[in-house]
């Protein structure tokens, strides 16, 4: 089966959701924010924080003449803080002695990220810091590509990229099919095997 066929009619494939836990502060149980069920994907949670990804906007890189490159895979994500890890942030840029303007309502950041599925890499192109209306604070571009060969599973973004990576080639036809881009001749020739999300090495999940 060729890839042009079975992409076929993608467009009205439906994607339902999991219920996501609440975040709450801990020692009053308020929900600190909410996150659109209608465009994130809830992955994990930890003690300091809830980690998601839009998975309405995530998408494989358009080059220049408009084809996907199906090796460069662009994933929107958000981490929301409790207070603890809020004030811990405040107190780094404190530290740093950078600029607190708005950090008072500091609610958690944005990562924009970019798999690199032939070298298997990601990397944090752009962090952006977020107040409670989701409106930007302060923007990170020194992120370096990290190898997910050797990323240990005791580190914490294992399982989140491992999540993601895994999401996103189980509905890979999906996102192709609602891309703006157009898939090039020689790639709408790549039988399912050929295709790089179904070729890569993803790794199992991390035991607690």
């Amino acid at each position: 089966m060729r890839v042009k066929n079975f992409f076929a009619g993608i467009l009205s494939a439906a994607i339902i959701l999991s219920a996501s836990p609440a975040f709450a502060d801990e020692d009053n149980g308020d929900i600190i924010t909410e996150v659109p069920l209608e465009i994130y994907r809830w992955v994990q949670s930890t003690p300091r924080a809830n980690y998601w990804f839009n998975y309405q906007q995530m998408g494989y890189k358009i080059r220049e003449d408009g084809t996907l490159d199906l090796n460069t895979l662009m994933v929107p994500t958000v981490c929301i803080y409790d207070n603890i890890q809020i004030e811990d942030v405040i107190q780094k840029r404190r530290w740093k002695k950078l600029s607190l303007k708005g950090y008072d309502r500091l609610a958690g950041r944005a990562d924009y990220l970019k798999f690199d599925l032939a070298n298997m890499t990601v990397q944090v192109v752009e962090r952006v810091d977020l107040d409670d209306t989701w409106a930007p604070l302060d923007k990170d571009t020194s992120g370096e590509p990290i190898d997910l060969k050797t990323l240990p599973s005791t580190d914490l973004r294992y399982n989140f990229y491992r999540k993601i990576l895994e999401w996103a080639r189980d509905n890979n036809e999906w996102i192709i099919g609602r891309s703006r881009g157009r898939l090039s001749d020689e790639d709408g020739d790549l039988t399912l095997d050929e295709v790089p999300i179904n070729k890569i090495f993803i790794p199992i999940e991390a035991e607690d």
